[in-house]
Formats: structure tokens, C-alpha cells, sequence
């Protein structure tokens, strides 16, 4: 683990939007929010969320860490799983709340706990004002039950 990471606050709107200094803006619960595409498809795997901690860990070691909301704690994704996340390019959006990680992942079948290569593995179908879910991947055949 780090020492406590600290980031500056932006002076101004003007240096937040347009300046070089990273200053993420963490919300009330001191979270920003993480937005994580494969590099090379540009697929959308997960969205997540990371503290200081977290955020300054990914920068330092170049590994994608996040905060468990669930957990309440520091998450290094693919620790236990092997799906490591090697970061090859972080973003942050023009009012610098959000993150997006573009990512190479160790074990791509592994990036969703459901065993799935994407969190975002259901369709939402809206027809005469009721919403219902549909799979457009499925589970790799050898994952989780």
C-alpha cells in the first residue's frame, strides 16, 4: 500500500477543464467513478469506482486497482481471478470525475465475476411501457455455475 495519496484541488473552473494537472474531483463518499474498455476492441468491460488510494495505485504500478463499494475496501481486479488489468492509457473526463481506463486483461473470460468477458452481457428491451432483460453473451462454458 501507498501512504495516504493526496491529488490538488484545481485553482479554477478554467484550470480543471483545460489545465495539465490531474485533480480528480472525488465525490461525497470520496469516490470517482471508472469507466474500463478492452485497448485493442474498444469493448466496454465494466464500470467501477476508485479512491485516492486506488487511483494513485493504478498510476504507480500501472495495474487497475479499485474501491469495493460492496467490500468497503481497495480492489486490485484479477488478484484472486488472474484476470489482471494492465492499464495502458487512463483518461479523465472535462470536469475530472470519472476515469477511463483502457486495459489489456490477463484473462478476458474472467473480467465479469459471472464469468463472462464483459459486465455488460444483458440487453434492456422496452416494449408497451415494461422493461425486461436480454442476454446477448453467454457464460464461458468451463466458468462459474
Amino acid at each position: 500500500m501507498t501512504d495516504a495519496p493526496r491529488f490538488p484541488q484545481a485553482a479554477s473552473k478554467p484550470e480543471l477543464e483545460e489545465g495539465d494537472v490531474l485533480a480528480p474531483r472525488f465525490d461525497a463518499t470520496g469516490l470517482v467513478t471508472a469507466v474500463v474498455t478492452d485497448a485493442e476492441s474498444g469493448e466496454l468491460l465494466m464500470v467501477a469506482h476508485m479512491n485516492a488510494e486506488a487511483l494513485d495505485l493504478t498510476l504507480q504500478t500501472g495495474i487497475a486497482h479499485y474501491f469495493s463499494r460492496s467490500r468497503k475496501g481497495l480492489w486490485k481486479k484479477g488478484e484472486t481471478s488472474g484476470a489482471l488489468q494492465t492499464v495502458r492509457e487512463v483518461r479523465v473526463d472535462c470536469d475530472q470525475d470519472a476515469v477511463w481506463l483502457k486495459v489489456d486483461v490477463a484473462k478476458p473470460e474472467d473480467t465479469c465475476h459471472t464469468g463472462r468477458t464483459t459486465c455488460f452481457y444483458r440487453r434492456v428491451v422496452s416494449s408497451n411501457g415494461h422493461a425486461t432483460l436480454v442476454q446477448i453473451e453467454a457464460r464461458a462454458a468451463s466458468q462459474h455455475s
